[in-house]
């Protein structure tokens, strides 16, 4: 069978790639990753390169074919470098601050919103309205930001609350006398 739709992935030294059936690992400096794939796609290292190929042109096929590859190169980023959201907070007494490894927000509830780090994800707190969340799976560093967004998304009419850094808020106008 033919194999259609070639995209290598670099893959930097000091990384390693072991491909199984279903399943990709990637090891680095910054650590291990492990993801189910699709069988139907094929995964190759050729020259410091991973190739994944599509066996047909259909539109399935080429959709599993994008995920794949754009799953395996985050893989490699991620052990590579890492990644890491930037969250802003916004408000008159809304602020952060690390205790231990977990996030304890104070965003005008009656309490303080406690967020624990999932392991591999670790926060930093370089000022009381900044959050950096910094992991080297790209998937859980999105998934933890949005859950910390969640607690208190930005409003729309004074722009008071948790957003990314490079979120931009369509603010409405209040009432009019």
């Amino acid at each position: 069978m033919s194999r259609i739709g070639r995209q290598p992935i670099s893959v930097p030294e000091g990384v390693t790639v072991s491909v199984g059936p279903g399943r990709v690992t990637v090891n680095g400096p910054r650590g291990e990753l492990e993801q189910g794939v699709s069988t139907r796609m094929e995964i190759v290292q050729e020259n410091g390169a991973l190739v994944v190929s599509r066996p047909t042109d259909r539109g399935e096929d080429r959709a599993l074919h994008g995920l794949t590859r754009s799953l395996v190169a985050n893989m490699v980023e991620g052990v590579t470098e890492g990644f890491e959201k930037q969250l802003a907070i916004q408000g008159v007494g809304y602020r952060a601050k690390l205790q231990g490894k977990s996030l304890e927000l104070s965003v005008g509830y009656s309490h303080a919103v406690s967020i624990p780090a999932p392991d591999g994800i670790e926060f930093d707190v370089p000022q009381p309205t900044q959050v950096i969340v910094r992991g080297i799976d790209k998937q859980l560093v999105g998934e933890t930001a949005a859950r910390i967004r969640r607690v208190r998304p930005p409003e729309p009419y004074k722009g008071k609350g948790i957003r990314y850094s490079d979120e931009q808020v369509r603010r409405k106008v209040g009432k009019r006398a």
